[in-house]
């Protein structure tokens, strides 16, 4: 989103990885190639009836050791070997747009089901990097999932793309009906902004980490300039963001940019 109450942004929207996708592993779902004959370095398309998305955001203490934070880092990094896991991209974020938070670093990570995530979650080489990389360098944690029904494009979005997350809390007492308002608002914004490569929209289902937002986004953008480039049309923002300001009690949002990721530091 692009800053109500001066702080939301839009579209709705908080990294060190974005790897190729094995057969074995990533095939297993159904995906739908954008070409007949893609060349030999092509991006895997998909459209799937349900993609289980999971954000984790992370706050850093202050004067942590930077070799602390390259650890963290790498050791989530390294979860992307765990069988559950179709896509996990973690690192530092670009811009925190909502000054009620101040997180430092995001993590985001696909699944084909609850059950995959779960598994995930419990995974023993989980447990250890958050226990042994994460908890003692962090004085904050937020996460947030839910599930994006009939997404379409790549399952790991490129190196160099911009990610916008936005989180929404909605005002106490709000019925289904504007619940499913604001949800629509969200999945037309590609209709008004061409810019956007994939939106990814639902509702949380993990709530005891999520700080009361309920509703979730995920933008992706070519790179930077096509973010910025959203951000610039006020007129039509402003626009959009009117339709659902009266419903909102706060919002999160942050931007990030997939960075390019050596090869080794998948096996990390």
């Amino acid at each position: 989103m692009l800053c109500l109450r001066s702080q939301l942004s839009y579209p709705f929207s908080s990294s060190s990885l974005s790897r190729a996708i094995s057969p074995s592993k990533h095939l297993r779902r159904h995906f739908k190639p954008y070409s007949q004959t893609p060349p030999s370095n092509f991006s895997i398309k998909m459209t799937s009836s349900q993609t289980i998305e999971h954000i984790v955001l992370f706050k850093v203490k202050e004067d942590t050791d930077p070799s602390k934070v390259t650890a963290m880092v790498n050791g989530l990094n390294s979860l992307l070997s765990l069988d559950q896991v179709l896509h996990l991209s973690v690192g530092p974020i670009l811009r925190n747009r909502s000054s009620s938070f101040t997180f430092t670093h995001l993590l985001h990570s696909r699944y084909n089901s609850k059950q995959d995530l779960e598994s995930y979650s419990a995974h023993p080489n989980h447990l250890s990097v958050v226990k042994g990389s994460v908890l003692p360098i962090v004085d904050d944690i937020m996460a947030v999932d839910w599930i994006a029904d009939d997404l379409i494009g790549d399952l790991v979005p490129p190196q160099g793309s911009a990610i916008r997350v936005s989180f929404l809390k909605l005002k106490e007492n709000v019925g289904d009906q504007v619940k499913d308002e604001v949800l629509g608002v969200i999945k037309g914004i590609p209709d008004n902004f061409k810019g956007i490569s994939q939106l990814s929209v639902g509702e949380n289902f993990s709530p005891a980490r999520a700080k009361g937002f309920s509703i979730a986004s995920l933008a992706v953008f070519p790179g930077t300039s096509e973010l910025e480039a959203v951000d610039s049309n006020t007129e039509l923002v402003n626009y959009q963001k009117d339709k659902v300001r009266d419903h909102l009690e706060n919002v999160l949002v942050l931007d990030y940019v997939v960075p390019h990721v050596p090869a080794h530091s998948a096996s990390l």
